[in-house]
């Protein structure tokens, strides 16, 4: 009954009209950055490109630009809203900022746009890291003072790792669990 392999539908051919809709639909969905949104239509386009040989893909690129300065235009997509959700999304995990910056470089904002957003942002490096200690339940969250001290070099480790400063660690480390 069931004995054929099913068979995985070819791309579809990259037109304007159906790149502007993989887009909308995209930004439907997620919150993201320019950058990030020009990939996802050049992955579709090149999906298309590598099952189909003889197709140029340099029309549908120029579209894509096309595309994104309409929807920027429209504001649908912005690198500032993009970096002052994710920021604040990562401070609620206990990120640092190292890792907040690392993290948006990646997606393609640029490091103006991340400072400005931080400028605007309350941000403290010391609660940042308490609430990654507290999270992950080590250095003065851990239950027990024989583990917490046999504990101490990894715990500042795992704070330093996270891209707190080593005095933030110390402190952090240093604190009591009830010292709030």
């Amino acid at each position: 009954m069931f004995t054929e392999k099913t068979k995985k539908s070819q791309p579809k051919i990259p037109t304007k009209v159906r790149l502007r809709n993989i887009a909308l639909y995209y930004l439907e969905r997620f919150e993201t950055s320019v950058e990030n949104l020009r990939s996802v239509l050049r992955k579709r386009i090149d999906k298309y490109a590598f099952v189909n040989k003889d197709y140029s893909p340099e029309q549908a690129y120029q579209w894509v630009d096309e595309i994104i300065e309409e929807c920027i235009s429209h504001n649908f997509v912005s690198d500032e809203r993009f970096t002052e959700f994710k920021i604040n999304s990562y401070l609620r995990a206990g990120k640092s900022r190292r890792y907040i910056e690392q993290k948006l470089k990646a997606r393609g904002i640029e490091e103006q746009i991340v400072n400005r957003a931080f400028d605007n942002t309350e941000y403290s490096e010391y609660d940042t890291a308490l609430n990654f200690a507290r999270k992950k339940k080590i250095a003065c969250f851990r239950s027990d003072d024989y583990i917490r001290k046999e504990m101490r070099q990894k715990d500042l480790a795992a704070l330093v790792r996270a891209g707190f400063s080593y005095d933030v660690a110390s402190e952090i480390l240093n604190k009591d669990a009830f010292d709030e």
